[in-house]
């Protein structure tokens, strides 16, 4: 017999949320995965193209991590004009020594939220200028939010600008993020006025085309696009990639496939041997970060399995300390 844990959405949200912890434990993850011993596969990608729809599987081995998560990731884009989240998905956790499933994390996206916010703040940690205090978000969705509150973790974030496509959203999103987080956040009707004196910029669309241009880039900005983890999507113009004095990924081989540095490759702006360094490499020390307070720096995340591992292991193990879900045997 095998026994399994069934975890709820509810019950994960009890154990896990967007706080230092979550932050660490996905810094921690990248620096494991710059020392290279990691077993990351190619990310899984469905296209539903007729109902503008997406679902990526991934998935990663950290040696001496007692479990690994194999994630599910619907992403159905036109679903909040029926009242539906466009993001859901689950995890399933295995056994590192025996392959058993150990538990079904039924988190409806949760934990991927939580765990790219973090990401978010991790790059800021590392790039951003210690002395960022305004930021610019690309986005009216959940991830918006949830970027902005972790900059929070990392700076002293004391105002934001947000701007969307949708007017009306853009006004109701940062006036409830105002709010919740307790700063001035005001909803731009211009995308280029939107970043003008932005210490932090951080894109979080399913863009299909550039939302934020290379001229609006400023000396001492970092900018994280973290939108971008399939071909199709592009939140940065390419050329951005070429006025940065730092251009950083969280896997290069992924980014160069999925991310912005794949448009800048394709645009011929970039050699699809350039090499630029990961922010896992930068954590660890073995790559050098920003230099200067001028400097332009750049992330490029698309969501590394490594991650989800990660935090799906954290919120197990919290949950079997709580004595939190259903177990059942197989």
């Amino acid at each position: 017999m095998t026994k399994i844990n069934i975890l709820t959405e509810a019950e994960l949200r009890q154990q896990i949320t967007l706080g230092p912890d979550a932050v660490e434990c996905v810094e921690n993850a990248f620096r494991t995965l710059a020392g290279g011993k990691v077993a990351m596969p190619p990310i899984l990608s469905l296209m539903v193209d007729d109902h503008n729809g997406e679902v990526d599987v991934k998935t990663a081995y950290v040696p001496g991590v007692e479990s690994f998560a194999i994630k599910i990731s619907p992403g159905f884009f036109d679903n909040p004009k029926i009242g539906l989240p466009s993001v859901n998905g689950l995890m399933v956790l295995f056994s590192s020594t025996t392959g058993l499933v150990q538990a079904v994390l039924l988190d409806n996206g949760y934990l991927t939220d939580v765990r790219t916010a973090a990401a978010g703040a991790v790059a800021a940690k590392h790039l951003a200028r210690k002395d960022a205090s305004t930021a610019a978000i690309y986005g009216g969705g959940v991830q918006a939010g949830l970027q902005l509150a972790a900059l929070q973790l990392v700076r002293p974030i004391k105002s934001a600008r947000l701007w969307a496509r949708n007017r009306d959203r853009a006004r109701e999103t940062s006036g409830r993020l105002s709010t919740e987080l307790g700063i001035d956040v005001t909803a731009s009707e211009d995308a280029e006025e939107c970043a003008i004196g932005a210490d932090i910029v951080v894109t979080t669309t399913p863009a299909a085309a550039p939302v934020f241009m290379a001229d609006w880039l400023e000396p001492g900005q970092h900018v994280t696009a973290m939108g971008s983890d399939n071909d199709h999507k592009n939140e940065l113009e390419p050329a951005c990639i070429t006025r940065a004095d730092l251009f950083v990924c969280d896997r290069q081989a992924q980014c160069a496939k999925l991310g912005e540095l794949h448009h800048a490759i394709d645009a011929g702006l970039v050699g699809a041997d350039q090499r630029f360094p990961e922010i896992g490499a930068i954590i660890a020390g073995s790559a050098t970060g920003r230099k200067s307070a001028n400097d332009i720096t750049i992330c490029d995340l698309t969501g590394t399995g490594v991650q989800d591992t990660a935090i799906a292991t954290l919120a197990y193990q919290r949950c079997i300390k709580a004595g939190a879900g259903t177990e059942f045997e197989s």
